[in-house]
């Protein structure tokens, strides 16, 4: 009896492992930057540059924003993934060509 091959990528569990790695990467990284905002108003934390303190709480905010932005983004990328018609391809990965001007 032959057995049918899926295409590579359609594996609901892969997609939903996957998602969740993105989520909880995003997640680890936003509670970083709470953490250590946290920590740095407890701690009264500063940085010297260039001749000027800069709170440490600036940092936070910082990193905050890159998890929450890096959350938003796992979002809509998992709108796209989780569809049953997106299936993995290293046609993907191809740079295109850029046009030639005259």
């Amino acid at each position: 009896m032959k057995q049918i091959r899926k295409p590579l990528g359609r594996d609901k569990k892969g997609k939903m492992a996957t998602v969740a790695a993105l989520f909880t990467g995003a997640l680890l990284i936003t509670g970083s930057g709470v953490w250590y905002a946290v920590y740095s108003v407890v701690n009264n934390i500063n940085f010297k540059i260039l001749n000027s303190t800069v709170p440490g709480i600036v940092l936070a905010l910082l990193v905050m924003y890159f998890g929450i932005r890096f959350f938003l983004s796992a979002n809509k990328l998992s709108k796209v993934i989780l569809k049953d018609s997106s299936y993995f391809s290293w046609s993907n990965f191809k740079k295109a060509k850029p046009a030639k001007s005259r």
